[in-house]
């Protein structure tokens, strides 16, 4: 069969969503054709996500704007030419990958279903994601343009699915899916889990325009790719959506210290053979030397694994970097050393706010400050950058709470700062809070937590957390002093 992938990112920057390549790969093996139309780079649907980030220092300045292409041609039109040319029988978009939420993950399901909502075409349209793995009846509901929606990991699911399309063989039986019946809608058990990621099979990162892989990084511009070795995240912060993916597998009982109690079954990765042949592949083939690793934890990668990866890439002196993400725990004078064989140039952590109590009370998450201090210390000393990861807009959170986090940040002294305004995703403990305080609806369209907030918070107005995320930079460099001055320039009561 003929599968559309589409990929509504709006953010203008080139993104490689890692679940296209996954899909890709299972729907190839399977003998059915795949095509890309890819939304990034057109004018009228596009935000400037990369010159907003630049304007407020988290991101360095870099000629990347000057080395990518957009199109005049309105994207509907674009979209509609490409079907036509095409004539899928399957159209599908967003599903879940270790990029969980960042970069548009979560919102993919509203932006594609408005990006196709006028449209002709005779395919059956296919959705997976977070959404409908939080809320099934709920999301099917909402998005009226979707016949079919995938709970969970959608891979295998997806195969099945697009199988039985073809030889009209029924959906009955197929574990995972959401489906409209007689006006209402028909929810499947879950799914099995996906055990070993390498059962998916290479990821298939063909599909992708050239110059998508053009990404800023520290002031330059690298070929690159979004990546993943692994899938699962031990911890159960109440904010994030890797909650909701547990829960859907019934992994829901934690400890007092916000872990899993049993882990190990959640925690999937590939095998270092697997990861090694993918990462050669992109950097023979498509000159990839950066690899954005969206692993949830990096360092929850079994040992065994990670060092047969570094063996394998110290043999064949293989010319790239990699980015991870990983809690401030896991570094200590063991991990360094293997973090430089794997080729780690960059490490984002998470500081998400700096008030310990808040943290632990509020937010499920237990990590001393003591620890992330010295967790940045140690990457310092050893020549890795550093990047600090903070969330304003959190309910019950208040302005003292972001100026202390402005000043824990001031101590950590991170290469680079990135601060999220909080965005409600359905199916967390924060998100049902904030509804339930009205900061949000029980719904938010256009979650975004780089470009915009959905807050109504009476205390942190979307003027107020709009104003600390242009200049929460320039207060961890400068330090606070020009507060006052800084929001009587733009209107806000000092």
């Amino acid at each position: 069969m003929n599968v559309l992938f589409i990929n509504p990112s709006r953010w203008g920057r080139g993104i490689t969503p890692i679940w296209i390549a996954s899909h890709a790969a299972v729907l190839k093996s399977r003998g059915h054709v795949v095509e890309l139309f890819d939304a990034t780079f057109f004018k009228d649907w596009a935000h400037n996500e990369n010159a907003f980030n630049t304007a407020n220092q988290q991101y360095r300045p870099s000629n990347y704007e000057n080395l990518v292409v957009f199109s005049d041609v309105p994207v509907r039109e674009a979209l509609q030419s490409a079907i036509d040319a095409f004539r899928p029988d399957v159209i599908f978009f967003a599903a879940i990958s270790s990029h969980i939420h960042g970069e548009g993950e979560y919102a993919a399901i509203q932006f594609a279903n408005e990006l196709i909502s006028d449209l002709q075409s005779q395919a059956t349209v296919i959705a997976g994601g977070l959404q409908p793995t939080a809320a099934p009846a709920e999301t099917a509901a909402r998005f009226a343009n979707t016949q079919i929606f995938i709970r969970g990991e959608s891979e295998m699911v997806l195969g099945e699915v697009v199988d039985a399309l073809q030889t009209g063989a029924s959906l009955e039986g197929i574990e995972g899916l959401v489906r409209r019946v007689n006006g209402g809608f028909s929810v499947a058990p879950a799914q099995p889990i996906i055990s070993d990621l390498d059962l998916i099979g290479a990821y298939d990162y063909s599909l992708f325009d050239d110059q998508v892989f053009l990404r800023p990084y520290n002031g330059e511009v690298l070929r690159a790719v979004d990546y993943e070795m692994s899938r699962g995240c031990p911890f159960t912060c109440s904010y994030c959506v890797e909650t909701v993916i547990q829960s859907y597998y019934g992994f829901t009982e934690h400890t007092p210290r916000g872990m899993l109690k049993v882990p190990k079954a959640y925690l999937r990765q590939k095998s270092a053979g697997r990861a090694f042949e993918e990462m050669s592949r992109l950097y023979n083939e498509k000159r990839v030397v950066l690899f954005r690793c969206q692993d949830t934890n990096f360092l929850t990668i079994n040992r065994e694994t990670l060092f047969g990866l570094a063996d394998l890439l110290d043999a064949a002196n293989l010319p790239i970097k990699l980015y991870i993400e990983t809690r401030p725990e896991g570094i200590n004078e063991g991990t360094i050393p293997l973090l430089k064989r794997l080729r780690v140039d960059g490490v984002g952590m998470g500081v998400e706010l700096s008030t310990q109590d808040f943290r632990e009370a509020n937010l499920n998450r237990f990590a001393d400050q003591p620890a992330i201090i010295r967790a940045f210390k140690l990457l310092r000393d050893a020549g890795l950058k550093r990047t600090g990861y903070n969330i304003i807009g959190l309910p019950d959170q208040t302005e003292e709470s972001i100026l202390d986090t402005v000043a824990f940040n001031r101590i950590l002294q991170p290469d680079n700062v990135t601060v999220a305004f909080y965005s409600p995703y359905i199916g967390t403990e924060q998100q049902r809070k904030g509804a339930a305080l009205s900061y949000f609806l029980d719904y938010e369209f256009d979650v975004d937590s780089q470009l915009r907030t959905t807050s109504r918070h009476s205390v942190l107005s979307p003027e107020l957390l709009a104003f600390y995320k242009r200049n929460f930079m320039r207060l961890v460099r400068e330090g606070t002093d020009s507060l006052v001055h800084l929001k009587n320039q733009e209107g806000l009561r000092g």
